[in-house]
């Protein structure tokens, strides 16, 4: 006769996982003692069943809970013993060749955060998915201008709460708007971060990377943002023959406003920037845009334009990489090949520094 008692014993003294498992067959399995005492009572009348019935189902549970337990005990058992044999110790000396690499892309925003932050700028952070009013309309861009076609922004079908239109920003300028409108002047930001353009080639990606800088104050004027810019350059480049020219342009959200070109030459066929000055000596190349922060643009953001001025400036962080290190596809920074990674990337010790050099 089954004793319901004794299988509860085998299986709560069972020491390994095989072990109860073969416990679990023996009395659960398809030829189990508990399956054939379960499959007796189809031989057995109405009287018998309603007798033997309950016990042989109590049997079923007793055993399944009394295996769940044990199984759940041994496995735990197991999990601590691992724990204990694949220990690390702390305190053995750092592997002296780490695998993997610091992006291109993530090097040059910790270069860019190191520079400006000599110069007293903050990093400023916000959302990737903006409302256009943020993305346009506080940065005077009207509804009619081209940048807010389709083919060059990534709206969203819905909209948010107060009915304004949703999108991947476009540029890191609503940060700046979201600077003004939280912290009282004087501000020094930068805003590095992903942006997104409809836009794809050699040069283009659809997302990239850009870091605008942005200072409120008292009495400021175009000087500020030229030594600024020639401040950072000198810094980003390493060299102290930067030569920047400033022509005039548009932008809806500056006035004046300026395009800023910098001097370089052609060395074993890729751009070295730096130069002396004389145009017939070198090319200029077209890198970034700043200019005046618009008046306009300064009331949206609850701020009083006759007391408050200021500067902005842009760039792409991708292709100041592509200059400072010898790239010429920018397709190539989303595409994850490895071997461009081993070849571009840096180590996860080179943090820039100013004293021990940005690109060290």
């Amino acid at each position: 006769m089954f004793d319901i008692n004794q299988a509860i014993l085998a299986i709560d003294h069972a020491e390994t996982l095989d072990a109860l498992e073969a416990l679990r067959v023996q009395f659960l399995g398809k030829n189990g003692e508990i399956t054939l005492l379960m499959k007796k009572l189809g031989q057995m009348t109405q009287d018998e069943r309603s007798s033997f019935g309950p016990l042989f189902n109590g049997y079923q549970r007793e055993a399944n809970a009394a295996i769940a337990s044990r199984k759940t005990a041994l496995e735990s058992a197991v999990l601590d013993a691992r724990l204990a044999n694949e220990r690390i110790d702390m305190t053995l000396p750092a592997d002296a060749a780490p695998k993997g690499s610091i992006h291109p892309v993530s090097q040059v925003m910790d270069e860019l955060a190191e520079i400006f932050a000599d110069m007293g700028f903050a990093v400023a952070t916000g959302p990737e998915i903006e409302d256009d009013w943020r993305n346009f309309t506080a940065l005077n861009i009207p509804e009619t201008h081209p940048a807010r076609a389709m083919h060059d922004t990534f709206y969203f079908p819905d909209k948010d709460a107060e009915g304004r239109a949703m999108l991947l920003r476009t540029h890191t300028s609503p940060v700046q708007i979201r600077t003004m409108m939280s912290q009282q002047p004087p501000i020094r930001i930068i805003a590095p971060g992903r942006v997104y353009r409809s836009d794809s080639d050699a040069t283009h990606t659809p997302m990239f990377h850009q870091v605008e800088g942005l200072v409120i104050d008292r009495g400021i004027h175009m000087g500020h943002l030229k030594w600024t810019l020639e401040t950072f350059l000198k810094a980003y480049f390493e060299r102290d023959d930067i030569v920047l020219r400033l022509r005039p342009s548009y932008f809806p959200f500056t006035e004046p406003s300026a395009e800023v070109d910098v001097g370089y030459k052609q060395e074993k066929g890729r751009r070295i920037v730096g130069g002396h000055g004389d145009d017939d000596a070198h090319a200029w190349m077209e890198l970034l845009g700043s200019g005046m922060v618009n008046r306009r643009v300064i009331a949206n953001c609850g701020l009083d334009p006759d007391e408050w001025q200021g500067f902005a400036f842009g760039v792409g962080v991708d292709r100041l990489a592509m200059l400072k290190y010898g790239m010429d596809d920018l397709r190539a920074f989303f595409d994850g090949d490895l071997r461009w990674l081993a070849h571009y990337g840096f180590g996860a010790l080179s943090v820039p520094t100013l004293s021990g050099g940005i690109s060290a």
